[in-house]
């Protein structure tokens, strides 16, 4: 049978019906809809006395400024030209040229080394070396010096040295290329012969007797080392030597030298 006003089936009466969950509260309440009006001005809208100090503050740059010839440009700001140049690109202008304080018209020295000698100095850290030189120095025209020197490196060692023979040059008597006549030099444990010899023999010497002949001027003399083999000794003796050496007209004028008889 059709009823039209059936109402609806109720639950029965022992079913439990369950209680609706309660709504979740939000974390903001929601805001109104306000109706916007075309003519009235925006509510949201800044005022321009408020935006006039943020836009100051945006363009003002707290970084340094750097310094150059072309300034430098920031946002907003100018650029600052630099100073104007000088022709060639340089500030400080043309060098003056220093006086020079060596003479011209002086001999070209030359200098030998004969020896180097290591010394080293046992200490709590390790060893310590030192450096000894012997030079000679010569302008190859009869004068000839003989130096040494000490220092910690071999440079200032050579240094010293050559500049003590510059300040102990003495002038020898020569003849020619060579020599004029036959000597012997000694110095403590050296000794040292030399002959003259005519041209084309050559320089016959070695080793340190070599480089006091070369510095002398010496091209051709025959030579005999006949004592001690140390460097200085060897050295000094020939030196010893060259500065026995007499010329003719020397040895004749004081053959001719009259001496008053003794009263």
């Amino acid at each position: 049978m059709s009823t039209e006003n059936e109402s609806p089936a109720q639950p029965a009466a022992d079913t439990p019906v369950a209680a609706e969950a309660p709504a979740a509260p939000t974390s903001a309440a929601v805001d109104p809809v306000v109706p916007v009006d075309p003519v009235a001005p925006s509510r949201t809208a800044p005022a321009p006395e408020a935006a006039a100090p943020a836009a100051a503050d945006a363009t003002t740059d707290t970084r340094p400024a750097r310094r150059g010839a072309g300034g430098r440009r920031g946002e907003g700001g100018a650029a600052r030209e630099g100073g104007p140049r000088r022709e060639g690109g340089d500030r400080r202008g043309p060098r003056r040229e220093r006086p020079s304080f060596s003479d011209p018209n002086a001999p070209e020295m030359v200098e030998k080394i004969v020896y180097i000698n290591r010394c080293a100095k046992v200490v709590k850290g390790g060893r310590r070396f030192s450096f000894a030189a012997l030079a000679v120095v010569g302008d190859k025209k009869g004068s000839v010096g003989i130096g040494y020197g000490k220092a910690n490196e071999v440079p200032d060692a050579i240094k010293k040295s050559t500049e003590h023979a510059k300040k102990r040059m003495v002038t020898v008597k020569l003849k020619g290329d060579t020599i004029p006549h036959e000597v012997y030099g000694e110095y403590d444990g050296g000794k040292v012969l030399l002959r003259p010899a005519v041209t084309g023999t050559g320089l016959i010497a070695g080793g340190a007797v070599r480089a006091v002949l070369e510095a002398a001027g010496i091209k051709h003399i025959l030579t005999k080392s006949m004592g001690s083999k140390n460097h200085i000794a060897v050295v000094h003796a020939t030196l010893n030597g060259l500065r026995k050496l007499r010329l003719a007209d020397q040895i004749k004028a004081a053959r001719s030298t009259v001496v008053a008889p003794a009263e």
